[in-house]
């Protein structure tokens, strides 16, 4: 990290705070963003996790309200509760390729039937499997986060949103 030893100690040890330059130098060496270690002015807030998490089920009465409503809220407070950043990224990610991935799905469908294909009883098992886990996850994610687990739980597959 091109920093001395003893300034290394200190910080192990707590007996001095990185600042400007050192941090940088640490941060870049270890590969990870400075505004990742420093929450400066964040406070933990598990009822708004929670919200967040469960805002997804918008999607039940608006269309893309899976997307929108956690889009507002992420910027809302990004930058207020602590790890809100990190969590909404890996929610709207997961939500995005679901949502393209359901759409793609109801098209499918939608062809076959008109087509007169057969297995379109199969892509509609689909729709409804697609449906279910995106009621599933968000209130599974919601209660993990009111135990105050706070990791990034959604699966991604694709990261748009970092």
């Amino acid at each position: 990290a091109k920093i001395s030893l003893r300034t290394v100690q200190r910080i192990e040890n707590n007996a001095s705070q990185p600042h400007g330059k050192t941090l940088h130098l640490i941060c870049d060496v270890l590969e990870i963003n400075a505004e990742d270690l420093l929450d400066y002015g964040k406070k933990e807030d598990k009822s708004y996790l929670v919200i967040f998490h469960l805002s997804v089920l918008a999607f039940l009465a608006i269309p893309l309200g899976n997307i929108i409503l956690p889009v507002i809220l992420w910027l809302n407070k990004k930058n207020e509760v602590i790890g809100l950043k990190s969590i909404g990224a890996n929610l709207l990610n997961f939500q995005i390729v679901w949502s393209v991935i359901f759409f793609a799905n109801i098209f499918v469908f939608t062809f076959l039937k008109i087509m007169h294909y057969g297995y379109s009883q199969y892509i509609f098992l689909v729709f409804i499997g697609l449906y279910l886990i995106n009621i599933a996850l968000p209130i599974v994610f919601a209660v993990k986060s009111n135990k105050g687990k706070t990791d990034d739980l959604y699966p991604n597959i694709i990261r748009l949103i970092k």
